[in-house]
């Protein structure tokens, strides 16, 4: 054909011809001769084929750093990890979670049938230990993280207390024998913890003030708290929240990020000078003694929130209590009575903290909380101070006045409906939140009753920097359970694409910067967990109800595995001696 070439069509005609065909007709096409080929690379054809093939918005650029719309399409199909290459069946019961340790080698899986595993992920991934947490009292485990240099490894669970009550608690694990070290109550449940540093975790704890008032509590906690630290502080208190309308903080993780830039007034961000939170009492026990001793504010007998209060402020509270509670039910004048006594008793936000020298970042508490009802649909933001990343030095309170009793949190952010799971970009830059949306107008009257929540997941997409909505929400998976029965899907965030679970049998994967679908990850019930390898974005793991973990790679890196199997393959059929010679 080279040689007919005058008589060939002009390469405008071959061009509006190759915009009908799809990705696979164009580069069968390439192969026909070189001047096909040469059409069939033009930069303006795979613009045109990504943007229709990948429904992306035209006004959006090509990603920074690209060299072609054909190597971007060629990224967007050949590097997202799809292609399902093992099914992981050892656990009894539904997988809940899946992490992976910093360096790739380990990953952790929690779930229902009461134990967390850690397997090998050198392809084929196999079991390395297995631990069984029902000899300590637990139901199941939920939630794993492995510390900064990977040695220790927390493992949340919920802990069956007296009388069958349901609480959290946190277990932390040596990776060298696979030892348990230590074990830290965790109350609610949902707050997970997380780690702060190589050496302490974050926990939290849930005291009652009223039928629909609580405090929260967040607790800096060593991992190593054996004999010989009886005479040092293995915890402090960190901060004291106030909560409202059956509202708790759950869901807690450390941002290192850039000092946050928003200010009072940011469309849906706020900066309170109160906020409250919630949670349940439970049964002292003895390990709790120096818990307690800090939280005397709330020793002795608890009147109802409402009444105890008026010894405090009669002035500003009698002067509405009447007329009021003769017009609310008794929760909504718990509330506003809650509210006054925040008023007089929260430490306002420190506005004159220690800047951060040259690129040193700051390290903030990220949580989900709420104002209006139960359900999780707000995001709060607290800044951790340098004297708080140990649990030496001063405790809480030492700094207070002596009518400060809560503490304000430095950011809200408000979601406007049922916040269902967060994830961090790897530079922390950017926080993923998975939501199920309230309807538009509608009004919360009764906090035990939220609103309707959609069944489409939104992907939402904050910049911590600036403490704003960046990207339109990301969309494809559902999610079909009340707000009473609700419960937490994992997403995972990595350097190109962002992946989640959903209630529809899929995992599903985004890329970050056109924000399209790309795969669906198929699984045969709920996949409650995903997690991309931190140094291979072309491995994932999901993790679902049908009691397995999938395993996926990208078509890249199955070629590539196949090339080296092959080359290894060819070698050992060569004569040693011959090799030898070469």
């Amino acid at each position: 054909m080279d040689d007919c070439s005058s008589f060939l069509l002009p390469d405008s005609i071959l061009y509006q011809i190759f915009l009908s065909l799809g990705p696979a007709d164009l580069l069968s096409a390439g192969l026909v001769c070189r001047r096909w080929y040469a059409v069939s690379r033009d930069d303006f054809l795979w613009k045109e084929l990504f943007f229709k093939f990948y429904k992306v918005q035209r006004h959006i650029q090509r990603y920074p750093g690209s060299d072609s719309w054909y190597k971007e399409f060629q990224r967007l199909s050949d590097t997202v990890p799809c292609v399902e290459v093992q099914e992981l069946t050892e656990h009894t019961d539904q997988v809940l979670h899946i992490s992976f340790s910093h360096t790739g080698d380990l990953c952790a899986s929690c779930s229902k049938d009461c134990t967390v595993k850690i397997w090998n992920t050198i392809h084929p991934l196999s079991l390395l230990h297995s631990a069984n947490m029902r000899p300590h009292h637990w139901s199941y485990t939920q939630f794993s993280q492995f510390n900064a240099d990977d040695s220790l490894l927390l493992v949340s669970g919920v802990f069956v207390g007296p009388h069958n009550s349901s609480a959290g608690e946190i277990a932390v694990f040596s990776l060298d024998g696979f030892n348990l070290l230590s074990r830290v109550r965790n109350k609610p449940y949902d707050v997970f913890g997380c780690w702060l540093n190589n050496t302490h975790l974050i926990s939290g704890n849930l005291h009652r003030m009223g039928r629909v008032t609580s405090c929260s509590v967040l607790w800096l906690n060593k991992a190593f708290q054996d004999v010989e630290s009886e005479n040092l502080n293995v915890v402090k208190r960190l901060y004291k929240i106030q909560n409202l309308n059956a509202s708790t903080i759950r869901m807690v993780m450390v941002a290192d990020c850039p000092e946050l830039l928003a200010e009072a007034g940011d469309e849906g961000v706020e900066s309170p000078e109160f906020h409250p939170l919630e949670f349940e009492m439970e049964e002292r026990g003895e390990e709790d003694e120096e818990r307690e001793e800090e939280d005397s504010d709330f020793a002795g007998e608890q009147p109802s929130l409402a009444r105890g209060l008026l010894g405090f402020f009669p002035e500003e509270v009698g002067a509405f209590a009447e007329p009021l509670s003769a017009r609310v039910h008794e929760e909504q004048f718990e509330t506003k009575v809650a509210q006054w006594y925040a008023k007089y008793r929260t430490k306002c936000p420190d506005r004159n903290l220690p800047a951060t020298e040259g690129n040193q970042t700051r390290k903030y508490l990220i949580f989900t909380t709420g104002c209006l009802t139960y359900s999780p649909h707000q995001i709060g933001i607290k800044q951790l101070l340098p004297h708080q990343m140990t649990t030496e030095g001063p405790v809480l309170g030492e700094e207070r006045s002596r009518n400060e009793f809560f503490d304000s949190l430095d950011h809200v952010i408000n979601i406007h409906g049922h916040i269902i799971g967060m994830g961090l970009s790897p530079d922390h830059r950017y926080l993923y939140v998975n939501s199920r949306s309230w309807p538009r107008d509608c009004v919360i009257s009764d906090p035990m009753c939220p609103p309707p929540i959609a069944e489409e997941i939104e992907l939402r997409v904050f910049d911590l920097k600036s403490l704003r909505e960046v990207k339109a929400p990301l969309r494809a998976h559902r999610a079909y359970t009340p707000n009473n029965e609700c419960f937490f899907i994992f997403l995972d965030v990595s350097r190109d694409f962002v992946a989640s679970g959903a209630e529809d049998r899929c995992g599903y994967i985004w890329d970050r910067h056109y924000s399209v679908s790309l795969e669906t990850l198929p699984h045969k019930d709920v996949v409650n967990s995903v997690a991309f390898c931190p140094v291979d974005q072309e491995l994932l793991l999901s993790a679902s109800d049908d009691y397995t973990i999938k395993v996926w790679r990208s078509r890249r890196s199955l070629r590539a595995s196949a090339a080296y199997r092959s080359s290894c393959s060819l070698k050992s059929t060569i004569p040693r001696a011959s090799r030898l010679k070469s």
